[in-house]
């Protein structure tokens, strides 16, 4: 019912690909266990070869067959193929159970658990990308578990806090994005402040949905008893951009690295294989983002920012270099990160490659007008005469920089799981004031909240899509 609210002509192709894999699945395992290994490596090729057929007809028919005829200047134009909601999240999870049982790691279930696994409503939309040896067990003992008030408790909060990250202030932030994001696809000039300040809402904005959207999730399956992965670990704190990956979507960099760049080679093969491997994962992980220019190019800017962490980290440990200790060197270096993840996400946002040129090439002033119009000066902030933007920028990066996390905050009731690499140790120090504990001014507080959730929902019509609804 969840998924054909949309649109139910999709719910039978969920139900093909779920019964398809799992019978896959099932031949792959009986022909491991019998010795039948070059058959049960064909069974697995010809699952995974499914699965991406299909996701490639619905996501990147359009975008190969539209490349190839602006190729070749062929005439005529490609129909809109419309995409089915999260099918890049139910294939991705159901492509690693059947890598998963090629390798040994699964056990043999039953396809009602199989099928509440892949269909678990909480990520079916927007993820998180579900791993079975984490799911499968809540799964099996889900049905002799009772409702607990605690689960109920902890399930609203976590998710009326999700919700108040994308109705407030996602979609607060995300009225000045549109517009020069807009007026760059139409090739319309652009000022520096105009550019610089829908590239920081733009990078709040999508943290923000996609972060609260996970919160949601979370807390939703915390009323069944069931902890999904935790899928954001405060990004923008990371010190580097290996320590952004281990932080952002959490479960899409888990992927791609136990089934793509593992599989690849890893760092097995010496320091060439190594980069080469870190490109390759990560230009497939921005295509898997969607069928446009701008994706490749966002996965390819990241992997470069991988390759030169990686090649930085080898100079100083070869070079025994201890200023990156100091207390300067850790705050520049994660300011040097943030704008790394901004300048990478304008190829996110923008709808061609040459919007994202003119949004990059405002924000670095190298036109002789992009100062010319500034609107926000430094005599403006000293006299207080910001903008809202400026307001709504300062106030969110405080946001997401300064206080802790959904998870921090739950840190005494674990709502959500924790993978490799997760800062546990963060979540155990945060100040206790902003530790979360049952009490009547904790109702007080998440029903306000919910109230202020409910009055936008209800009475203000400004709400906007989730951001990742569509990948």
């Amino acid at each position: 019912m969840f998924y054909g609210w949309w649109n139910p002509i999709y719910v039978p192709l969920l139900l093909v690909s779920i019964l398809v894999n799992f019978g896959l699945s099932a031949n792959i395992r009986y022909l491991a266990s019998n010795n039948r290994a070059s058959w049960a490596n064909c069974c697995l090729a010809l699952a995974i070869s499914l699965n991406i057929a299909a996701l490639g007809y619905f996501k990147y028919a359009k975008f190969v067959l539209s490349n190839w005829m602006n190729l070749f200047d062929l005439p005529g134009s490609v129909d809109d193929i419309t995409l089915p909601l999260g099918i890049s999240f139910f294939t991705f999870t159901q492509i690693a159970y059947l890598i998963d049982t090629r390798r040994g790691t699964t056990r043999k279930t039953r396809l009602l658990d199989y099928t509440l696994f892949v269909t678990y409503f909480p990520h079916l939309l927007a993820g998180p990308i579900l791993h079975h040896h984490e799911m499968m067990p809540q799964i099996r003992n889900c049905a002799a578990k009772p409702m607990e008030w605690k689960n109920m408790a902890v399930g609203l909060t976590v998710f009326f806090i999700g919700l108040y990250k994308k109705l407030v202030l996602a979609d607060g932030v995300a009225v000045f994005v549109g517009p020069t994001f807009d007026s760059a696809a139409t090739g319309l000039a652009l000022n520096f402040a105009d550019a610089w300040g829908s590239a920081l809402a733009y990078s709040l904005q999508i943290y923000l949905d996609f972060s609260g959207y996970s919160d949601m999730a979370i807390g939703l399956s915390c009323l069944f008893g069931i902890a999904l992965p935790i899928n954001f670990n405060s990004p923008y704190k990371a010190k580097n951009i290996i320590d952004f990956w281990r932080r952002w979507h959490i479960s899409l960099s888990r992927f791609l690295r136990d089934y793509i760049y593992i599989p690849l080679g890893g760092n097995r093969h010496g320091a060439v294989r190594r980069y080469t491997n870190l490109g390759l994962t990560m230009l497939i992980g921005g295509f898997w983002h969607g069928a446009n220019w701008t994706f490749l190019v966002w996965g390819a800017l990241h992997g470069i920012f991988l390759i030169v962490n990686t090649l930085w980290i080898s100079v100083c440990r070869s070079s025994d270099f201890q200023f990156q200790s100091t207390f300067v060197w850790r705050v520049l270096a994660r300011l040097l990160t943030l704008l790394a993840v901004i300048i990478a996400w304008v190829f996110f946002r923008a709808t061609t490659l040459g919007a994202a040129m003119s949004m990059l090439e405002a924000m670095s002033g190298v036109n002789a007008d992009a100062f010319a119009s500034i609107h926000l000066t430094l005599v403006d902030l000293v006299l207080l005469q910001a903008s809202e933007l400026v307001i709504w920028v300062m106030s969110l990066f405080v946001f997401c920089l300064v206080l802790p996390n959904t998870q921090e905050i739950m840190s005494r009731y674990r709502p959500g799981l924790t993978s490799t690499g997760y800062n546990t140790a963060a979540m155990g120090s945060t100040c206790l004031r902003w530790k979360w504990n049952a009490s009547p001014g904790a109702l007080l507080l998440i029903s306000a909240i919910a109230l202020h959730c409910f009055y936008k929902l209800l009475f203000v019509n400004s709400m906007s899509e989730f951001l990742y609804f569509n990948f």
